[in-house]
Formats: structure tokens, C-alpha cells, sequence
């Protein structure tokens, strides 16, 4: 069984006019190690599909299975959970917490069940020392340029080892040497740690250093063709 199946997805949300519908029968599936860029004007529910598959939210219908669990099934708690251990985030912003240090916002995800164990925080340590910040381990975001929060995101979103890493816009905020930088350690980390990445982008430069790239127009997903 592939590690992740999307089979049938569809998303409508209610208006004054009647259903409006995002997302009309979505379907495709991934192993651990490959890549997925998906690209598409705004407002054609890039983000919307980003966040049914990171089990943020339900579809109206279809279903998402990875690793063999449909997420939309589990009460919340276990829902929770899965999503914590086998999902990783990437925002447009890093989404950090400003009064927190950089390895404190590297182990938050690992604070479901109380303190950082020992081996979580030596993992964050060897992440941040991977994405060139084990010298601002202390630092608070604040003191950070925009593309080494996003170093820290990264390391963040891998800090539990998730199956499925979802990125949103990862460079969308970052001039181009920044972005390129950050596309080189994206690819990096995800030759590294083996998980499956999708990534949802404006940038076709990004884009096209993934295995795949769809696009996502009218609510239908499709390979993309020409420039």
C-alpha cells in the first residue's frame, strides 16, 4: 500500500449563493522519499488542500489515508496525536514563538506529553547544527533574519521524524538568494530524513525541483504542461 492516498477528495464550503466548491474529486498517491509541488492561481484552494491532507481539517468528501490510517476517522485526541508524530508543517511565515529560544521552538512539537525527553532535545540540537543555526541555539526569533527562522521552521516540522512534510508558501517571504538557499536545504533534509514532501508555491523555481508538479485549477489537479 502506498504511504499516502488521497482518493476521491472534495471540499465545499457553504455560501449565501450555495455550496462553493474548492476541491471536485482529487485523487493521487505517494511513497516515503518522493516530491510533489502543487501550483495554481490564488484562491484556487492550494492552502485548502494543504490542510485536509495535515488532517487540519475534514474533506466533504474522499478520504486521506497515511500509513495506513484515515485521519478524518480518529477522535480527536488520537487525531492529535497522529497528526503531531506523522505530519510536519512548514508556514509562509515561520510561526515562531517570539519569547521562546530557537531550540525551545524546535522542541515544542515534542511537548504533548510534558518536558522535552533527552533524546528530543539532542535531536533539535543536531537539526539546528543541519540547517546552520547550532550557534544560535540561545537566540530568541527576534534576533534572527527571515531565512534563518525558516531554518528554524524546518527544523521544527522534523523534529518528530513525520512520514508527510507539508510546506506552504516555504519562500514566499525571502528574496531569491534566501529562497534559493532555502530550497537547497529543503531538498537536503528531505534526501536525509526520507519523508514524503509536498509543497505548495507561487515559485516555479521551486516547483520545478520537486519530482512532480500539479496544478491545481478550478478545483481539479493536473499535471502541469508548458512553462
Amino acid at each position: 500500500m502506498p504511504d499516502l492516498i488521497v482518493e476521491n477528495l472534495t471540499k465545499q464550503f457553504p455560501t449565501r449563493a450555495g455550496p462553493l466548491e474548492v476541491l471536485r474529486g482529487i485523487s493521487f498517491q505517494m511513497d516515503r522519499g518522493d516530491t510533489l509541488a502543487v501550483v495554481g492561481p490564488s484562491g484556487s484552494g492550494k492552502s485548502t488542500l494543504l490542510h485536509i491532507l495535515g488532517a487540519l481539517e475534514p474533506p466533504s468528501s474522499g478520504r486521506v489515508v497515511l500509513d495506513g490510517v484515515d485521519p478524518a476517522q480518529l477522535p480527536p485526541k488520537e487525531l492529535a496525536a497522529f497528526r503531531n508524530q506523522k505530519i510536519g508543517f512548514v508556514f509562509q511565515d515561520a510561526c515562531l514563538l517570539p519569547q521562546c529560544t530557537v531550540l525551545e521552538n524546535v522542541l515544542i512539537p515534542t511537548l504533548a506529553r510534558g518536558s522535552a525527553p533527552p533524546e528530543a532535545i539532542e535531536r533539535a540540537k543536531e537539526l539546528l547544527d543541519r540547517v546552520g543555526l547550532s550557534d544560535r541555539l540561545s537566540s530568541r526569533p527576534g534576533e534572527l533574519s527571515g531565512g534563518q527562522r525558516q531554518r528554524v521552521a524546518l527544523a521544527r516540522a522534523l523534529i518528530n521524524r513525520p512520514l508527510l512534510l507539508l510546506a506552504d508558501e516555504p519562500t514566499g517571504n525571502l528574496d531569491r538568494t534566501t529562497a534559493e538557499q532555502i530550497t537547497e536545504l529543503l531538498l537536503e533534509l528531505h534526501r536525509q530524513e526520507r519523508m514524503i514532501l509536498i509543497v505548495v508555491t507561487h515559485s516555479l523555481r521551486l516547483a520545478r525541483r520537486m519530482h512532480q508538479v500539479r496544478q491545481l485549477d478550478q478545483g481539479l489537479l493536473q499535471e502541469l504542461t508548458g512553462d
